[in-house]
């Protein structure tokens, strides 16, 4: 080990409050980062520094980890993710809920598929091969880092078209799951499925099984949006359960979650049988800090809503920003009525109780992820907020747990669960993805009314030992790295 008292590095981050990102109490200490590298944590670190940055009253902590995003699309336009990085996020998980950019949909294809739409339109989905879409970001250069997953309904969709009420043929499983290998052998840290939604819905038991042994036998990580997060969600979470255990393959369940009053109170049964079934696997869950969902429009999720707002209407532009229940009145129709012609669109969806996401967010295992969806019009104020969020009001002012804890849930636990071998805590070799933030003003500053605002309490962030953001303001584009699973083709002898 190099000697601390004869340091020499590219900058020094002197008397913050360390994070280590494990959980562990804070600790008032420095930093020395060098070549994109953390070098030394210590006490009155001594040496030659390009920068020494006095850090008292601040917390220094690892960059956060978006463990759900759907930022597949922002991720390849340079200076196009100042929602997250104005977080503290340094890297960001794609491809959630069944929804990747890649591989390509099928030509002629005259309609997009929702919620493929989360991510754009028919033209937005230009990559023919899943490798395709990791050489175009590792050619662009992200500005954060990425780790992308396949998504589940991208690959009905290319097996079966738009013919998708109904269970998949045994030669569609097939064309499935060669195009499942395809996708981890050029890199997908995994599979996502999203079988809530209409495409996948009616996915069996056996098309689900055989594309996720396919995950497991690589080694790789299965996400789920399952099949029920309303009243049905303890059958869900038993289903996903039973699907990981048979196919010894690693889960986390995404943003999870009970809505309708139905299934308010669910949380207790389903963290239970989380909490079970992590003795003998590896299973793991993310959550958003907010008691509204966002998707795409869909009857079921407006039916068990109090309250439902227009987050995007390509029909109806203008309708972006207002309560389904106002428009409705206007138009002088019911709300079924009014959402169907208000497609395609996206829209908010107040349907939570705070209670269950109290309870979700304190479970030990839980992880954050956001969730946001940056093509909307009028978007879900978690897209720019939900770090924040967690570190100001749950943590400090709700106390709903210590500092250190809600840094872990965005930090070391998220790298375990993804398999990121070097990033994710403070530590000597690992990669100087950083945030520093102010523990006493850190706050989500985006809301329903005002949604695209950048958060307060951030003071600076950097990607591989590169100052990306400071001042309120993006510093460089493209210092992110793309983080598959496989090497990138030209390191491949």
């Amino acid at each position: 080990m190099e000697d601390a008292s004869r340091l020499a590095g590219d900058f020094l981050v002197r008397n913050a409050i360390l994070l280590s990102g494990d959980g562990s109490p804070p600790l008032q200490g420095d930093l020395a980062v060098r070549d994109g590298r953390i070098l030394a944590i210590g006490a009155q670190l001594q040496g030659r520094f390009g920068q020494i940055i006095d850090a008292t009253g601040l917390a220094l902590a690892p960059g956060f980890i978006d463990v759900h995003t759907h930022d597949d699309a922002i991720a390849l336009e340079p200076g196009a993710m100042l929602s997250k990085l104005s977080q503290g996020v340094t890297t960001v998980v794609t491809g959630n809920c069944g929804v990747s950019l890649a591989p390509g949909l099928p030509a002629g294809l005259s309609e997009q598929v929702p919620p493929l739409d989360l991510l754009g339109g028919c033209e937005a989905f230009t990559y023919p091969r899943f490798g395709d879409y990791l050489g175009a970001l590792r050619a662009v250069g992200p500005d954060l880092n990425v780790v992308p997953l396949v998504g589940h309904t991208v690959l009905r969709v290319r097996a079966m078209g738009t013919d998708l009420d109904r269970p998949a043929t045994a030669a569609e499983i097939a064309t499935m799951r060669a195009e499942l290998q395809d996708a981890l052998a050029a890199g997908a840290v995994g599979l996502s499925t999203g079988l809530a939604y209409p495409p996948a819905r009616f996915a069996a038991s056996e098309e689900i099984m055989t594309l996720v042994a396919e995950v497991a036998r690589a080694g790789r990580l299965w996400t789920t949006h399952m099949r029920d997060e309303r009243s049905g969600v303890v059958s869900a979470v038993a289903e996903t359960l039973d699907i990981a255990r048979r196919t010894g393959a690693r889960v986390l369940i995404s943003h999870h979650k009970c809505c309708g009053d139905a299934a308010f109170g669910l949380s207790r049964t389903t963290l239970e049988m989380i909490a079970e079934a992590r003795r003998t696997m590896a299973v793991d869950l993310d959550v958003y800090p907010y008691t509204a969902s966002s998707t795409v429009l869909n009857p079921v999720f407006a039916r068990d809503s109090h309250k439902v707002t227009v987050s995007w209407s390509d029909s109806h532009p203008e309708a972006a920003g207002r309560d389904l229940h106002d428009i409705a009145a206007d138009w002088g129709m019911s709300e079924p009525e009014a959402l169907e012609r208000l497609k395609p669109g996206g829209a908010i969806y107040h349907q939570m109780d705070e209670a269950d996401l109290r309870r979700i967010l304190a479970f030990g295992p839980s992880l954050v992820g956001s969730d946001g969806l940056p093509r909307d019009r009028r978007p879900h104020p978690r897209l720019w907020g939900s770090f924040p969020r967690v570190l100001g009001h749950y943590a400090r002012d709700e106390g709903l747990f210590p500092l250190e804890t809600a840094i872990a849930k965005m930090t070391g636990q998220t790298a375990d669960a993804l398999h990121l071998q070097d990033r994710g805590r403070l530590a000597a070799g690992h990669v100087a993805d950083l945030v520093l933030f102010d523990p006493a003003t850190v706050a989500d500053a985006a809301n329903y009314a005002d949604p695209i605002r950048p958060s307060l309490g951030i003071d600076r962030v950097w990607i591989g030992g590169q100052l990306a953001y400071a001042g309120g303001a993006a510093r460089s584009n493209g210092l992110g790295q793309t983080l598959s699973a496989a090497p990138a083709p030209e390191a491949v002898a």
